[in-house]
C-alpha cells in the first residue's frame, strides 16, 4: 500500500512525487474544507471503542494485516 498527496490540476489528481504504475486502481480521499464530519451515535461509539482498542495494544499493524492477507490468498 503506498499513500500519496497531492493536487487537483486542471481537473486531474496530480500527486507529489508519487511513483504508481500506469493504469494502477487508486482511491482519493479528499479533506473537507473545515476538517469536520457529522457521525451518528452509533459511528461515534464504534469510532471510540476502536480507538481505545489501539491504546491498549489490541491492534494489527498495517503490515501484519498485509501478510495475512496474503497469506490468505
Amino acid at each position: 500500500m503506498k499513500v500519496a498527496t497531492g493536487k487537483i490540476v486542471g481537473g486531474k489528481v496530480v500527486l507529489d512525487g508519487a511513483d504508481f504504475a500506469e493504469g494502477a486502481t487508486v482511491t482519493v480521499l479528499a479533506r473537507e474544507d473545515d476538517g469536520s464530519f457529522e457521525a451518528s451515535p452509533e459511528l461515534e461509539s464504534a469510532l471510540l471503542q476502536a480507538i481505545d482498542e489501539v491504546r491498549r495494544g489490541d491492534a494489527v499493524s498495517g503490515e501484519g494485516l498485509l501478510a495475512r492477507l496474503r497469506s490468505r490468498a
